[in-house]
């Protein structure tokens, strides 16, 4: 976090040309056979793990304890395609997509928390499918896929936080520095959310810099960060001049206690938060230029300070919020992506640009490690690597700039 970082409310989600929840297809497609889905405590049954391309409904009864919820997924694993929530013990809900050709996976969430149960694959064959409604109602389902997006993500934040802060506060330094990069993965891909209000990104996320110079107390990510990478004596802090060790030492088990619960509790305040009504009316307000401006801003965050080193100052991690940045902003623009494509040929030159820019920056940073094997640490990086990475993200920053004004033409 940086003092001057930009505050923009709607980020990431994704589907765009995969698949977007109840839209009509233009070609005459009948709707499937229903497919079943029996969510439980530890799995989700899926009566079948093919289609062919078109309107699909998914019948998820909820056969638990818990209330439940059922995703589909894209290839990645990541972008929601459709979800379906609150489905009560005992209740069934529906879940009906146009869905293209391609492979996506399916999983039931009981409890409505963490990753989820029972992902399994499934697969869509057949013909692309024209989709087919008013602009508004389009716009609307991105929206919609966004809102999703970012309750998942939250919904994974909070017990990563928990098993975090669980190793922290217990002594467990090794476990804990394991788990620091990996659980702020979830937080960087929707970061702008938490920034939207007030100081709970302050809270949650600021650097002891910013802290400082703003008269605030110093808590969150960054607060344990230096607990667990303790700087040598004759360190700076990450502006260069302070030393590491003014007005800082080590935080006592008690501190910790202190730190830890106030992490747990920021976090379950952003999960009450993106499960409100608030929160859908924001993003109602806001339509899908928020979601193309949040591709922007989660952009701006890579090069204000990943970029630069300063975000996981004693910890080297920086890469790994490089990474699920860039990830959310993808997902910004894929949501969008076939909006701006139907705005005629300069659209879909757009398009194509931006395309080649996130192919081009992401296999750069494929040369340094993945989110999910981890990367190097940022102080590995030699001057060339990060000049590299820099022009990427310039290169990728302007055509992407105008994907808010071609979105909304």
């Amino acid at each position: 976090m940086r003092t001057h970082r930009l505050l923009v409310a709607a980020v990431l989600a994704g589907a765009g040309a995969l698949v977007l929840a109840g839209c009509v297809a233009k070609a005459d497609v009948a709707a499937s056979d229903a497919l079943t889905v029996t969510s439980t405590a530890d799995g989700c049954a899926v009566s079948a793990a093919t289609a062919t391309s078109g309107t699909l409904a998914f019948d998820v009864t909820n056969a638990g304890d818990e209330v439940t919820e059922f995703y589909l997924l894209a290839d990645d694993g990541l972008r929601i395609v459709g979800e379906v929530e609150n489905i009560a013990p005992g209740a069934s809900r529906t879940l009906t997509v146009v869905a293209q050709p391609g492979e996506y996976f399916t999983l039931c969430k009981p409890g409505m928390l963490g990753e989820g149960v029972g992902r399994s694959g499934f697969s869509v064959s057949g013909d692309a499918v024209a989709l087919d409604g008013e602009d508004a109602e389009l716009k609307q389902q991105a929206v919609d896929l966004y809102a999703a997006f970012v309750k998942d993500q939250v919904e994974n934040l909070v017990p990563q936080v928990d098993a975090l802060v669980t190793a922290y506060e217990s002594g467990d330094d090794a476990t804990a520095r394991t788990l620091f990069p990996q659980v702020r993965a979830y937080y960087e891909r929707i970061e702008p959310i938490a920034e939207a209000l007030g100081d709970l990104d302050p809270k949650i996320d600021y650097r002891e810099v910013d802290a400082v110079a703003e008269g605030l107390d110093w808590t969150g990510f960054h607060r344990i960060e230096k607990d667990l990478w303790v700087p040598a004596q004759d360190a700076l802090n990450a502006d260069g001049e302070t030393p590491a060790w003014q007005d800082w030492a080590p935080s006592t088990p008690e501190e910790r206690a202190s730190f830890g619960d106030q992490l747990v509790s920021d976090v379950a305040e952003l999960d009450a938060y993106v499960h409100s009504d608030d929160f859908r009316s924001t993003l109602d307000d806001q339509g899908v230029a928020g979601l193309s401006n949040g591709a922007i801003a989660l952009l701006d965050e890579v090069a204000t300070g990943k970029i630069t080193g300063e975000e996981d100052w004693w910890s080297g991690t920086d890469l790994w919020d490089f990474a699920a940045n860039v990830e959310g902003s993808k997902m910004a623009f894929s949501l969008v992506e076939e909006l701006a494509r139907a705005k005629g040929d300069e659209g879909a030159a757009l398009v194509d640009d931006i395309d080649a820019g996130y192919t081009a920056l992401e296999a750069s940073l494929a040369t340094h490690g993945s989110l999910a094997s981890g990367f190097v640490l940022y102080p590995q990086l030699t001057d060339a690597d990060k000049r590299e990475l820099t022009d990427l993200l310039n290169a990728l920053a302007e055509p992407l700039s105008q994907l808010t004004v071609t979105v909304l033409e």
